[in-house]
């Protein structure tokens, strides 16, 4: 069996790790749409008007960073439960 197959083999079956991938694909989708929407929406009155332009791409960025974390953890976990997916699967 190839190693190609084999992976597939495995993914089909792992329920565990297609959500794990699912969940971060969607928390890192999500993450960045509602850091775009805070940030667009973010507004000051009178002196501090200007400030919301200057803070804005800092907010963006955290929620960037926030949502590439999610999508690292998230792939992470899915790819120890493949391991032991795959394991349990092929008894290696």
């Amino acid at each position: 069996m190839s190693f190609l197959e084999e992976f597939l083999l495995v993914l089909a079956y792992s329920v565990r790790t297609q959500l794990a991938i699912i969940f971060g694909v969607v928390f890192f989708i999500g993450f960045l749409v509602l850091g775009h929407h805070f940030s667009e929406t973010l507004h000051f009155e009178g002196y501090l008007a200007p400030l919301a332009d200057a803070i804005r791409p800092y907010i963006e960025m955290r929620y960037e960073y926030a949502a590439w974390g999610a999508l690292f953890t998230f792939f992470g976990v899915a790819i120890r439960v493949y391991l032991k997916d795959r394991k349990r699967f092929l008894q290696y």
